[in-house]
């Protein structure tokens, strides 16, 4: 597995880990074996990163619930959002995340969508000061929002930001993630398939025959890898609840990357 530096640490980060909008978004109560295997299948990889939010339903409990029966609980790099206004509220909802995922330390706590930030900055900042978290994060996912997320890490101590890229998104090409590269920020990127639309695009279409060069075997793999050629990218995270498919976008992270000539032909497809 690829790894890239967290800037502020230098503690090395999996480059590929996993979104848990909507797929994990399941009732806790049920077992969810299919679900468990995708942790098996980061495991064998080698990787830890799993993003959650309190905005994503039952996706943290099921987190914490899952890990825990996959016996590696405290490989995984842990990392959820605050989602609400106000000081109190977000002290006790981030309290609330603590429970669901069962875990004492929280890797990385996030602003989601830039909701309170500057109120909840100022807990965070107390919290990983104490210890209770590793590190802090901004988060949003519209291309509209990039030039506010690239103002906050350029005059804000930040750890990471999260944000949209994908093949046919790539805005934040033009300031965030250089912005992000200058001022060593970690780069999170959510939404790398365009929220399924990049497969519709390609749906009954061959793979280019020159991608094999790069190891290459899948429309994802092509997806995923063009995020992580880009050398501002630190980890990109593909929400899947299928082993096979958990398997298949691991694998990007294997072979050399694009250069830029590759990119903008790949870009061109598009």
């Amino acid at each position: 597995m690829l790894t890239r530096p967290i800037p502020s640490t230098n503690e090395p980060l999996p480059s590929i880990g996993l979104g848990t909008w909507k797929v994990f978004d399941v009732d806790p109560k049920q077992e969810h074996p299919q679900l468990l295997q995708v942790l098996n299948e980061m495991n064998k990889a080698v990787t830890t990163l799993i993003d959650s939010s309190p905005m994503y339903g039952n996706a943290e409990e099921v987190t914490g619930k899952l890990t825990q029966l996959s016996g590696a609980a405290d490989k995984f790099f842990y990392a959820t959002k605050v989602w609400t206004q106000g000081k109190k509220e977000g002290i006790l909802q981030m309290e609330s995340s603590f429970r669901k995922m069962q875990r004492m330390t929280i890797d990385l706590m996030q602003i989601h969508n830039l909701v309170d930030w500057q109120i909840h900055l100022e807990t965070l900042r107390e919290w990983k000061a104490s210890g209770r978290i590793r590190y802090i994060g901004i988060t949003h996912y519209r291309d509209e929002m990039h030039d506010e997320l690239a103002k906050i890490i350029s005059t804000t101590s930040i750890d990471f930001v999260q944000f949209n890229y994908s093949i046919n998104a790539r805005n934040a090409e033009k300031k965030l993630l250089p912005i992000a590269a200058d001022h060593g920020v970690a780069t999170l990127i959510n939404r790398p398939f365009g929220e399924g639309a990049l497969f519709n695009k390609v749906q009954g279409k061959a793979l280019p025959e020159w991608v094999s060069d790069y190891n290459i075997n899948s429309w994802a793999q092509l997806f995923l890898k063009f995020v992580l050629s880009h050398p501002a990218v630190t980890c990109v995270i593909p929400a899947t609840s299928k082993p096979s498919n958990a398997t298949d976008n691991l694998q990007a992270s294997q072979g050399p990357l694009f250069d830029a000539a590759a990119r903008e032909k790949l870009a061109a497809l598009f």
